[in-house]
């Protein structure tokens, strides 16, 4: 996987430079995240630090985006994508689906 070609699959804006200027943090913008992509194999450890980070570096792009980390797990052949964002916004998401009718 490539941050590029991840982020083209979701129709994520691709940010130039990604986390080495002031402003351009995160790997992607895409709708209201900021997304942090990350591949691994077998394994990844998620720390608070690690966290932290992400949500820095997209409060330095809009503090009105969320972040979220995607971590893309496998190989070539068979890969898992999970999304990591805060609970309080996934309760959000759920609340909101529930108000347009969806369970």
């Amino acid at each position: 996987m490539s941050e590029r070609s991840e982020a083209k699959r979701d129709g994520a804006k691709q940010q130039k430079n990604s986390g080495r200027g002031d402003y351009q943090k995160g790997d992607a913008q895409w709708g209201n995240f900021v997304v942090d992509y990350k591949e691994y194999e077998k394994t990844i450890s998620v720390s608070k630090d690690m966290w932290a980070k992400i949500c820095t570096d997209t409060f330095k792009v809009n503090r009105d985006k969320h972040p979220v980390l995607k971590l893309v797990l496998g190989s070539s052949g068979s890969k898992v994508r999970l999304a990591v964002i805060e609970w309080s916004l996934l309760e959000q998401l759920i609340e909101s689906g529930e108000a347009h009718g969806i369970k």
